[in-house]
C-alpha cells in the first residue's frame, strides 16, 4: 500500500491532525507506530538478504533489493534494546521473528533517506487529533528510554507510543553525524541581534538546532511543541520585537506546526516573523507543501548549510 500523498499530509496539518500506522514487533506485544507519510509502502519480503556484517552488535540485518534499489534492513526491536554506553552488546537474542517465514518490512522515507524497517505485523492506520498525543514521559527504568517522542491511545484505550525514528537513524549510521559536524565546522559567525524560536518534539533534533545556532552565534529559545511556543508569544513578559525567525517542526503533539504557522501569522502583532518549516519529510513538494500552509521557508531536517542560509536570509541586517 502507498501511503504518500502531499495533498493529504496537507489537510490533515490544515485539520491539526495526524494519520499514524501502528504495528507490532512481537507476537502479542507492544503497540507502535511512526507517522504514516513517513512510510511509503510496507512490504512482505521472501527475496535475499545481503549481509554487510556478521558482527553481534549491529543493527543493519544487510541489504535488500526493492524494485532495482538497494537499501540497509533494520532491525527496529534490536535498536530498541540497543545502548550507546555499551555498544559491543551482542543484539541477536532481541531481534523481530519472522512471522510464517516471511519478512514484513516498512519501507521508510525521510531526512533523504530510504530505509528498510523489519517489523513482526503492521496494523491498522490511527487518525488523531495533535490534542490527543502526550509527550513522552520518562521510561528512566527502561532501556528504551528517550527513542519515543510521544505516545496516544489505540481505539481500545491501550497505549501506542510513536517512535523517534530519527534517533534510529542517527543510532544506526553514526557517520551521519560525523558529516554533519563537518558541515558545523564550516560555519561562520554572525552578527545576528534578535532571537530564533525553536519548536520539535525530537529531543535529538533540538539538541541539533541548538548547536547550529550556538555555532552561528545566534540567540535561540527552545520549545518540545509547538503549544509551548504559542505560550511563549502570548506571554506579557515576552518582547516580539526581539524575535527575528520561528523554525518548527510539522509533526508535534498537542499543538502542530501548522497551527503554529496559522495563529503566528493570523496576530497582527506576530504575523510578520518569519516561520520556516523545519520537516523530515521526503520529496519535491515538501517546499511547496510549506508554502501552502503559509510558511515563509522550508528547510530539510537540521541541515546545518540550510539553517545558515535562512537565518542569513531573514535576520542578517535586521
Amino acid at each position: 500500500m502507498n501511503l504518500s500523498s502531499i495533498v493529504q499530509v496537507t489537510n490533515l496539518h490544515k485539520n491539526n491532525e495526524l494519520q499514524l500506522l501502528c504495528f507490532y514487533l512481537e507476537k502479542d506485544g507492544d503497540i507502535y507506530a511512526v507517522n504514516v507519510f513517513k512510510v511509503r509502502e510496507i512490504i512482505k519480503y521472501k527475496g535475499l538478504i545481503t549481509k554487510v556484517t556478521y558482527e553481534n552488535n549491529s543493527l543493519i540485518d544487510g541489504l535488500i533489493t526493492i524494485r532495482g534499489l538497494n537499501i540497509p534492513l533494520i532491525d527496529m526491536r534490536k535498536w530498541f534494546y540497543f545502548n550507546s554506553n555499551e555498544p559491543q552488546k551482542d543484539l541477536r537474542p532481541f531481534g523481530v521473528h519472522s512471522n510464517e517465514g516471511e519478512e514484513i518490512i516498512m519501507i521508510c522515507e525521510f531526512s533523504r533517506w530510504t530505509i528498510g524497517v523489519r517489523i513482526y505485523q503492521a496494523d491498522r492506520i490511527l487518525n488523531k487529533k495533535w490534542e490527543e498525543i502526550e509527550h513522552e514521559i520518562d521510561f528512566s527504568s527502561d532501556l528504551r528510554n528517550g527513542k519515543f517522542v510521544s505516545r496516544t491511545q489505540y481505539f481500545d484505550e491501550r497505549l501506542v507510543q510513536i517512535v523517534d525514528i530519527e534517533k534510529m537513524l542517527i543510532d544506526v549510521f553514526p557517520w551521519i553525524e560525523s558529516e554533519k559536524q563537518k558541515e558545523l565546522d564550516s560555519l561562520q559567525k554572525l552578527k545576528i541581534d534578535k532571537a530564533v524560536l525553536l519548536a520539535d518534539d525530537s529531543p535529538i533534533v533540538i539538541k541539533t538546532m541548538q548547536t547550529i545556532l550556538d555555532k552561528l552565534n545566534v540567540r535561540h529559545y527552545s520549545f518540545y511543541n509547538g503549544k509551548a511556543l504559542l505560550d511563549f508569544l502570548h506571554m506579557p513578559s515576552t518582547n516580539l520585537d526581539d524575535i527575528g525567525l520561528i523554525i518548527t517542526d510539522l509533526e508535534m503533539p498537542e499543538v502542530s506546526g501548522f497551527e503554529v504557522i496559522k495563529q503566528v501569522k493570523a496576530d497582527p502583532l506576530t504575523a510578520s516573523i518569519p516561520v520556516v518549516v523545519n520537516s523530515s519529510m521526503s520529496g519535491s513538494s515538501n517546499e511547496d507543501m510549506a508554502m501552502s500552509l503559509d510558511a515563509n521557508g522550508f528547510v530539510s531536517k537540521s541541515n546545518p548549510k540550510e539553517i545558515e542560509n535562512v537565518v542569513k536570509h531573514f535576520l542578517e541586517g535586521k
